[in-house]
């Protein structure tokens, strides 16, 4: 992937930076980025981060304590007639800890309602997917490793505890 100094968070995506440059005319600097999912997609934003958008990289040390804690992290106790906000609220708004709470819910959703021979809902299931990506594509970078290796490596290493 490369050096991780070259990448940051843009809200919930991995964005490589590949270039830094200043607006004369706002007199701002501006971070151009490549989200990595979308490398057709080019990004100025500025780097004074003003609306919160933009963070650091997790450090591969924080990448295991979260996956070390995954275990522990609770799912959501979630009303029907909120779930969709809490979850695009988790999902666009929430932390690291809160995409994990995220995938727990909607995977234990799922699975409750195939045992009821129920079909699985179709908003969990969107959620599911869209969590996992936002925070496997971070973790696949700060522990350098391949995007499609990631939630085989985080079940190895909760078996092993």
């Amino acid at each position: 992937m490369g050096d991780k100094e070259n990448y940051i968070m843009y809200k919930n995506e991995v964005c490589k930076i590949v270039d830094k440059k200043h607006s004369s005319k706002v007199d701002k600097d501006y971070y151009t980025l490549i989200p990595i999912k979308d490398e057709s997609l080019v990004i100025d934003v500025p780097s004074d981060n003003e609306f919160g958008f933009l963070r650091s990289l997790m450090t591969k040390e924080e990448a295991m304590e979260l996956i070390h804690k995954m275990k522990k992290i609770p799912p959501l106790k979630v009303e029907e007639r909120t779930m969709e906000s809490t979850y695009k609220d988790l999902l666009y708004y929430g932390n690291q800890e809160d995409l994990v709470k995220l995938i727990k819910t909607t995977y234990l959703r799922n699975e409750a309602r195939e045992k009821a021979k129920k079909k699985s809902s179709e908003k969990d299931f969107k959620y599911f997917e869209k969590a996992e990506d936002f925070l496997y594509q971070e973790l696949a970078i700060a522990l350098d490793i391949p995007f499609d290796e990631t939630k085989s490596f985080i079940q190895k290493q909760m078996e092993s505890e």
